[in-house]
Parts: structure tokens; C-alpha cells; sequence
């Protein structure tokens, strides 16, 4: 358990809606620039992982029958969403990340424009191209909204339900644009989120029901991620 358990411990997001668990530890979530404690993130394995791969897969077929302009007009509400509160999603990357406000706010003006730009015309050739039904991705703590958005935007518009896992060192920007799924109308399940370190990367990929885990970030990540991943026969993707 956390040295720090009066901190607040950053939710899961299964099904729709914001999901607390009692997990095996909690990773303490510092400023990096003074070493303050912001949050708590719990440690997830296989159960939780499991609860994710159930709200994805119970979501996709209905997924699969909203037209891809439907599921685009989805997106785009979520670009204006997300740029309504620009200000304090560049709080939280810039808070976890110590990056800078200038780079935290550059980091979500990108999201706004891969979320408005997919869901008009760029996103035909990621839905042409075909996705597995339930997609992981992975992203590290170098760009935690951004980097995860990279992969679940065109799988989301190819009609796959989506499990993002960010790391547990910066998980409260993806909290909370979870949190801005359900208010732009997206179906329960559809857009899912674990927290954790390996240990739950592991608990995706032991579940056959995963189609597809992808990762954006550093190298040496990105290898233990791939063999992970190599180990339960479970396709990989940068």
C-alpha cells in the first residue's frame, strides 16, 4: 500500500463510469520538479484487466453497427470537449509530467486537432485498414494524453472498443478525458480505462478476448511491453 493513503487514488473506467478498486498497491503520483505527492494510482492485475475486456467486448458489436461518420461525429464532439478545457487538462499533464505549461498545453492543442482531423476525412484509410474488435493501448508518461490518443482514435473509428492504460506515473489527464466520453455521448463501454504498471499490461494480454495492444513511448518500455505481449501470442503494434 501507498505510504500516503489520504491521497486520493485516480479511479478505473469500466462501462461507462468511474470504477474503484482495492488493489494489490498504490503507485504515489509526485510532482517531479518538488516531489510532492498529487494522487495515488492503484496497481491493477488480472481481475480488474478482466473487468475492462468484459465492458469492451459486451459494447463492440453494438460499436460496429454506428456508421463510421456517427462514431466520427462522436470524435469531433470530443475535440470541442476536450479544447473547452484545455486549460485544465494542460494543468494535469504539466502537474505529472513536468514538461511546462507551454508543452502541456502544445500536447492537448494536438489532441484536439488528431481527434478533429481523424473524425473528418484521415480516419477512412484507419478504417479501411481494419482493426481487431478490442484494442490496448499502452502509453508512457511522456506524452499521456496524446500518446494514447494516437492509437485509440483510429481504432475507436474502425469500430473497435478501446482499453487505454496510461502510466501510472501521469494517469489523470486520461481520467478525465474518460470521464468526457460519457459526457459527449459515447456508449458505456466503448472507451475503457485500467491503471497500473505491468503487472496489468500482463492481465490484457493473458485474456484471449484482446485483439491488439499498442504502445507509444520510450524504447526501452516499448521492449518489455513487446515481450509481454510475444509471451501471451497477442499482436503488438508502435
Amino acid at each position: 500500500m501507498s505510504d500516503h493513503p489520504e491521497i486520493l487514488a485516480i479511479p478505473l473506467w469500466i462501462n461507462g463510469r468511474a470504477f474503484l478498486t482495492m488493489a494489490r498497491a498504490f503507485f504515489a503520483v509526485r510532482d517531479p520538479r518538488n516531489g510532492r505527492v498529487l494522487r495515488r494510482t492503484p496497481l491493477c492485475g488480472v481481475d480488474e484487466a478482466g473487468a475492462v475486456i468484459d465492458s469492451a467486448c459486451q459494447a463492440v458489436d453494438h460499436w460496429q453497427t454506428v456508421p463510421r461518420t456517427e462514431r466520427g461525429q462522436l470524435l469531433a464532439a470530443l475535440a470541442d470537449a476536450l479544447a473547452g478545457y484545455d486549460a485544465h487538462f494542460a494543468g494535469l499533464i504539466d502537474e505529472e509530467s513536468g514538461k511546462g505549461e507551454a508543452l502541456a498545453t502544445a500536447e492537448v492543442a494536438d489532441a484536439v486537432h488528431l481527434l478533429r482531423d481523424t473524425s473528418a476525412e484521415s480516419g477512412r484509410a484507419a478504417a479501411d485498414a481494419g482493426h481487431p474488435h478490442v484494442v490496448a493501448v499502452v502509453s508512457d508518461d511522456q506524452t499521456p494524453l496524446l500518446g494514447l490518443l494516437r492509437h485509440a482514435v483510429p481504432a475507436l473509428l474502425a469500430g473497435a472498443t478501446v482499453i487505454i492504460k496510461p502510466s501510472p506515473k501521469a494517469p489523470s489527464a486520461a481520467f478525465a478525458f474518460a470521464e468526457l466520453t460519457a459526457q459527449c455521448g459515447f456508449p458505456p463501454g466503448v472507451f475503457n480505462l485500467l491503471q497500473g504498471d505491468l503487472a496489468a499490461i500482463e492481465g490484457l494480454c493473458a485474456d484471449d478476448r484482446l485483439g491488439e495492444l499498442r504502445f507509444t513511448g520510450d524504447r526501452a518500455l516499448s521492449d518489455q511491453v513487446a515481450r509481454i505481449a510475444a509471451s501471451c501470442g497477442r499482436t503488438f503494434v508502435t
